[in-house]
């Protein structure tokens, strides 16, 4: 395993870090609606395949060596960059949403609006956070299927959820979310 790869792992596992304790509270909480397809349960289940199981593959076997490609040095360390923000925007989109996070659709019955701390410049920073580490993926890990496969699947879950979970939110707290949309960007701060 090279320095990248290993980095990678390390931001998979910050990441749990970050996210158990939330899990774990977030699962004695009632909710008050839930808007779970089958169809987020399969993309969900292939970006777990994508970002992590197929990763960790390729970092504990060479079964995918034959699909290996080799890159500058400066482009692997370009990917430990969007790793570093990744961990950031990752940690502190959490960090601002407490119990409000969900890894599904989902409205606590206690649910707020979060628009304060880094939801205060963008709306989904969970979302910004994947991005950058998806695309720090192949420049980390230098395998055409470990590399890329997370970002395939990212782009049509992305496409799809983030309609459907800002619709929630305009059913949820209809005007005063609008107006926070109005703000705010959805990955990238408005300019």
């Amino acid at each position: 395993m090279d320095i990248f790869t290993g980095i990678y792992l390390a931001v998979l596992i910050i990441e749990m870090i970050i996210r158990a304790p939330l899990n774990k509270k977030r699962k004695q909480e009632k909710m008050s609606e839930q808007r779970v397809t089958n169809q987020e349960k399969t993309i969900l289940g292939l970006l777990s395949l994508g970002g992590f199981f197929i990763p960790l593959i390729y970092a504990v076997t060479n079964w995918l060596d034959f699909a290996n490609y080799r890159l500058p040095a400066w482009a692997g360390w370009l990917g430990v960059l969007l790793a570093a923000g990744t961990v950031f925007i990752f940690w502190r989109g959490h960090a601002d949403l407490g119990l409000n996070w969900s890894p599904t659709l989902e409205i606590r019955e206690k649910h707020e609006l979060i628009t304060r701390g880094i939801y205060g410049v963008i709306r989904h920073p969970m979302y910004a956070s994947q991005w950058l580490l998806a695309i720090a993926q192949p420049l980390l890990l230098q395998n055409w299927i470990a590399g890329f496969l997370n970002l395939l699947v990212f782009i049509p879950f992305y496409l799809l959820r983030v309609k459907a979970e800002e619709q929630m939110m305009l059913d949820s707290f209809g005007a005063q979310y609008q107006e926070y949309m109005n703000k705010t960007g959805r990955v990238l701060p408005k300019m």
